[in-house]
């Protein structure tokens, strides 16, 4: 069964004004299947991903807000762009050629996702973009030198591209003045039953690890590179996500569920497959390949009734999950892990590639 289709395409229009008074508006892009990709140039945050089920039907598949304010006061990270540094760094410090810088301590001790006001939270310039392969925008930040504590000025360009064979492609790329750390992640919730659909239990994920990173109680590594064999850890065959999520098992009981980065099995520098998804009801596959050497499983646990997303609905515990291609969390304290340090004259480059199909025959 079909879809809409038509040439690609980049629409704009007005989304809202922030608590300080700056205008944020809303891009639509469409590929010539008809599926699309919708984000706010506030935190670059995705708002929406609609991709078709194995009837064909179009639906949202990521957690989100209606409206601005509630991105701008109370979101959990839905769908944004997040540095200087994604996810969390021990003891809000780290030291880089022999000087401490000290961070914003945002999640007990520790900073989380670049601090108090990081890319999450900032408007980023947006441009269209011609590109052959589908629609297509560049988004750019630059963060001044000292922001929340990190050195250097760094300058970031990302850029979202909806092919026509339903891919999203984000193209991170980043320069600095100073050496500094950094680690730029995307934050979407998924659930591929369709945003407001209920739980995440059922989803079937696969995640091509054979090891993770274990955590002490604050969800800091403990610098361990562990195998998940025999553990709640191991997705490298499919498995429902809430098949082993109440487990007794320390790690689980810290992270109240999935909250840990896994050690991808890479060979080369190129991009490689992170991890898929499989959602019986709707027929959904999600399949995600990066050139970052981790990705953060994170299942929701802290959804908590609270906030209410676009579809009308409370959004609770494990009621979408997060796949977050990163470099490990707290890398500027382990020098055991891939590095994180940018240097003035390298540039950084990252992508990571969201691939949606259906278990249909026959393809919308």
């Amino acid at each position: 069964m079909g879809t809409s289709a038509g040439a690609s395409s980049v629409d704009k229009t007005p989304f809202g004004t922030t608590q300080d008074g700056k205008a944020v508006d809303l891009y639509t892009l469409t590929n010539d299947r008809g599926a699309s990709v919708k984000f706010i140039a506030y935190g670059g945050i995705i708002t929406a991903i609609n991709v078709p089920d194995r009837s064909g039907k179009l639906g949202n598949i990521v957690l989100g807000f209606k409206d601005l304010a509630d991105y701008d006061s109370r979101s959990p990270y839905f769908g944004a762009l997040i540095g200087r540094y994604g996810n969390r760094i021990g003891g809000a410090k780290f030291t880089l050629d022999g000087t401490q810088y000290q961070l914003a301590a945002n999640n007990g001790p520790n900073s989380l996702h670049g601090g108090r006001k990081g890319f999450d939270k900032v408007v980023w310039t947006v441009e269209p973009l011609t590109n052959l392969s589908g629609a297509a925008a560049r988004l750019s930040y630059t963060s001044p030198d000292g922001e929340e504590g990190y050195p250097g000025t760094l300058t970031v360009r990302v850029v979202y591209t909806l092919t026509d064979d339903n891919e999203l492609r984000i193209d991170y790329e980043a320069k600095t003045d100073k050496p500094t750390v950094v680690n730029l992640t995307s934050h979407s919730y998924f659930n591929l039953a369709g945003d407001g659909a209920g739980g995440i239990d059922d989803h079937i994920l696969t995640i091509n690890a054979d090891r993770y990173t274990p955590v002490d109680a604050t969800l800091i590594p403990t610098g361990q590179l562990a195998s998940v064999t025999g553990t709640p850890f191991d997705f490298r065959h499919g498995m429902p996500i809430g098949a082993r999520i109440r487990a007794s098992d320390p790690q689980m009981v810290y992270g109240r569920g999935y909250d840990h980065n896994f050690v991808l099995n890479r060979s080369g520098s190129g991009l490689s497959l992170a991890a898929r998804v499989y959602e019986p009801r709707s027929g959904r596959i999600m399949e995600i390949s990066t050139t970052e050497p981790g990705v953060q499983f994170y299942s929701g646990n802290f959804l908590d009734a609270t906030l209410v997303g676009a579809a009308g609905r409370q959004y609770r515990q494990t009621d979408g999950f997060c796949l977050e291609t990163q470099h490990f969390p707290d890398s500027p304290n382990k020098p055991s892990f891939p590095t994180t340090v940018l240097k003035p004259g390298e540039t950084l480059k990252s992508t990571t590639i969201y691939k949606f199909s259906t278990d249909a025959s026959e393809m919308p």
